[in-house]
């Protein structure tokens, strides 16, 4: 991995880590909401040992990267940043991989780009876990779990026990030291999660709200002509078959996995069939 990188959004500067060879073709993996660039560290290790430059990017008031100082995390700006990175690459259109909220903000991205350029946004487009139509429940506990620990942890004890509930059937790690990627400890002795509050208020794009922009992303969807790989956890309550079926209606030329004992955090959840299917797309999309 090279050094920490901070790469140019739309307006404000986010925080990457790139893997592999400069001159690999570019792929950028964006993560979900309230997760980090971390979450892709396995991924883009691979990828970049087999010759990809992949390049994880934390979303705007996540991770490293710069807070909003007006606020603004409507899906517009998720997109336009992803956008202007994506842009930023230089060589030729990268692959954009996105998980959820960062899957969401890469079809905008794609499909809404209105700039007078002969350069597309991107080469190719992967999924994870995350099509226009999302189921409630699945979603709405994401939102409470987000939600439920604004006011920080006492210990990373707390914040693995918290982990744990939210996703039973992953095992819980005996070294905490790696929750250190995604909470802060501040002055007040307490850990809390490294994400704008603001992210998650009344009003703001989140990931619940990509339920009530469904017929946005739909319109986007049925617009993609790029190769495009949805990659789904068969435990997930967020993206079921049936949305990943009608998200294939909408894109019939899109490639689709279910990967068996994952849920919507497929990558973590079964990283060696998830980074499977993913190299298999990308030799194909974008070879090295």
């Amino acid at each position: 991995m090279d050094a920490p990188l901070r790469l140019r959004g739309h307006g404000l500067d986010l925080a990457a880590d790139a893997y592999g060879p400069d001159d690999g073709p570019p792929v950028l993996l964006f993560p979900g909401g309230g997760q980090t660039r971390h979450s892709w560290d396995g991924t883009a290790r691979l990828l970049g040992n087999k010759g990809w430059r992949a390049t994880t990017v934390d979303l705007r008031g996540h991770g490293d990267s710069d807070w909003a100082a007006d606020g603004d995390y409507t899906l517009d700006a998720f997109a336009a940043d992803v956008r202007d990175v994506a842009r930023a690459t230089g060589r030729r259109p990268p692959a954009l991989v996105g998980a959820s909220l960062g899957g969401i903000s890469s079809l905008i991205a794609i499909a809404e780009d209105d700039e007078a350029t002969d350069r597309p946004v991107a080469s190719a487009l992967v999924l994870v876990d995350v099509a226009p139509r999302l189921e409630p429940e699945g979603v709405a506990r994401i939102g409470a779990f987000m939600l439920g620990h604004l006011d920080g942890f006492a210990s990373l004890e707390d914040v693995a026990d918290a982990v744990a509930a939210y996703n039973p059937h992953r095992p819980r790690p005996s070294d905490l030291s790696g929750l250190r990627k995604n909470v802060r400890q501040r002055e007040d002795g307490r850990w809390y999660w490294h994400w704008d509050p603001r992210f998650m208020s009344p009003g703001r794009i989140d990931e619940p709200r990509s339920i009530r922009n469904e017929d946005r992303l739909e319109r986007a969807a049925q617009t993609l002509t790029l190769p495009v790989l949805l990659v789904r956890g068969r435990q997930s309550d967020v993206l079921s078959e049936a949305g990943a079926r009608n998200l294939q209606s909408l894109v019939p030329h899109a490639r689709f996995v279910d990967v068996a004992g994952a849920g919507h955090m497929v990558a973590g959840d079964r990283n060696d069939v998830f980074n499977d299917a993913v190299v298999a797309f990308l030799e194909e999309t974008l070879p090295v």
